[in-house]
């Protein structure tokens, strides 16, 4: 099975170098051929659009940045469309609007693919381990097909019905995320000024009912004074973004999730870190390093 990924950042990266792994043949394409070096160097073969990418490969899968990003990929003489061949199987694996995950899988209906909406959880960590969890939405025999490739990137893969699930499930995740973030620099923003010794109040809390992923993930890092991202304050906005959208067609209440909203669009407007890790959101409260 030949395939082809559209997007070399920091999950790309990580997703890419297991499928090599894995023994796959990658196709890549960027839109900085720079940022893709390092998996080149690992065996990647570079084209020059995503229509090349469609062309060549049996799987397409793209992981962007927001969904207009997206878009682009996948429409006009140079997408993937464009490239595409009846019985191809296309994998949007960037957090994007169910919305357009739907409207790709019609779209792809034009053409004799199957488009599957695919975001993932896991973080940089997770990408680079192979230890992602993927939400799926869309035809359930190419969902089966892409088993053993989903094996060697995740440790979870599940689907959850049609074309968007995947998507609405992405969504809850960032919502719970939303939660667990604010809880962590709030936790850690008392502990500091009660003069706690802080990584023993997270070996603590890590192993009582105050364990999640983010304090395990994060928490370290921040102690570290380590803001790198792993992932994006900008691109979770966005996502928390399409969270409240969904969630106002559907009639939701989310006040928490309104609030990290509010909150991580302070820290871009007031200490611009956009592209900061999202574990940035604890210099709201106070310098940890």
């Amino acid at each position: 099975m030949k395939l082809g990924f559209i997007g070399t950042g920091v999950m790309g990266r990580g997703i890419i170098n297991n499928l090599l792994k894995a023994d796959y043949e990658v196709f890549v394409y960027n839109r900085t051929k720079a940022h893709a070096q390092s998996v080149i160097d690992n065996g990647a073969i570079w084209q020059d659009s995503p229509r090349e990418i469609a062309e060549s490969a049996d799987v397409v899968m793209t992981m962007v940045g927001y969904p207009k990003d997206v878009a682009e990929q996948y429409y006009g003489e140079k997408g993937i469309f464009a490239g595409s061949h009846p019985g191809q199987i296309i994998l949007d694996m960037t957090t994007s609007t169910p919305t357009l995950a739907k409207e790709l899988t019609d779209a792809g209906r034009e053409f004799n693919v199957k488009v599957l909406d695919a975001p993932v959880s896991g973080g940089d960590t997770g990408a680079k381990n192979g230890t992602l969890t993927i939400m799926v939405g869309g035809d359930e025999a190419a969902f089966n097909e892409l088993k053993p490739m989903f094996a060697a990137i995740s440790k979870a893969a599940t689907l959850f019905g049609t074309a968007g699930r995947g998507q609405n499930a992405k969504m809850a995740n960032q919502i719970m995320i939303a939660g667990t973030m604010l809880g962590m620099a709030e936790s850690m923003a008392y502990a500091k000024e009660s003069g706690l010794d802080l990584p023993q109040v997270l070996k603590t809390l890590g192993g009582g009912a105050a364990q999640n992923w983010s304090m395990d993930n994060y928490g370290p890092r921040v102690l570290s004074d380590d803001y790198e991202p792993g992932f994006y304050v900008k691109h979770y906005i966005k996502d928390l973004r399409i969270a409240l959208d969904e969630a106002q067609k559907m009639q939701v209440d989310l006040p928490m999730t309104t609030m990290a909203e509010q909150f991580y669009t302070t820290l871009v407007d007031e200490q611009k870190l956009a592209d900061a890790g999202i574990q940035a959101i604890v210099k709201l409260w106070t310098q940890f390093a």
